[in-house]
């Protein structure tokens, strides 16, 4: 039936904005309201719009936007893992399970559970340009938190050397928080050339302070 199918769908995409992100709460972030799943997927859209817009970019936006509205989906069923939860095969694996079944009611779902698969594989020019969306939105909200004063280092560190050695390394090297966690992300993902320059910006500039 296409309505029931219409209904169950938003909702079990909307418990997303119940879904707190992992990593801000392993970070112990002390902040009025910490971001979800759902807040994070519409600041990679609206990222994956401004590089868009002010970078020469010759992709299918749409197609990107798309890729990017369903591309926690599986969080939905499974959660927010991390890399230390499981294995990132065995995460593929559970990931892709959830996907189908949440998918396969629908009529079009073949083709939603397609970008879905195509975003993981990270081979198109969208699925990358996507990728880079949803690793640097992580990063500018990391140094939004930072300049907020929300996570005691030091203290949080005790707990979370062991699980992010590289991270841990440049924190006790006396570099703040957003700043070893993007240079840790620029590490392992290797950012396009534009994504690079965005994430230095941050780096190195009080992305708040020229706010209206």
């Amino acid at each position: 039936m296409k309505e029931k199918n219409v209904v169950d769908f938003y909702i079990t995409c909307t418990t997303l904005k119940n879904v707190i992100r992992t990593g801000w709460r392993m970070w112990n972030v002390d902040a009025d309201r910490i971001e979800s799943v759902a807040e994070h997927v519409y600041g990679t859209q609206m990222l994956a719009l401004a590089m868009y817009s002010e970078y020469n970019y010759d992709i299918d936006i749409m197609k990107v936007l798309y890729m990017l509205a369903i591309h926690e989906l599986e969080e939905c069923l499974i959660g927010d893992l991390v890399y230390f939860e499981t294995t990132p095969e065995d995460k593929k694996k559970q990931g892709h399970e959830a996907v189908h079944k949440i998918l396969s009611p629908l009529n079009k779902g073949k083709y939603i559970e397609e970008l879905v698969l195509e975003f993981d594989e990270r081979e198109s020019k969208e699925a990358k340009f996507a990728y880079y969306c949803d690793k640097l939105e992580c990063d500018i909200q990391c140094k939004l938190y930072d300049e907020a004063g929300c996570v005691d280092v030091e203290e949080t560190l005790k707990d979370f050397k062991v699980h992010d050695p590289l991270a841990a390394e440049l924190l006790e090297n006396g570099t703040s928080w957003s700043t070893a966690w993007i240079t840790n992300d620029q590490d392992k993902i290797k950012y396009e050339d534009n994504f690079n320059r965005i994430a230095e910006y941050i780096k190195n500039n009080e992305i708040t302070s020229n706010l209206q």
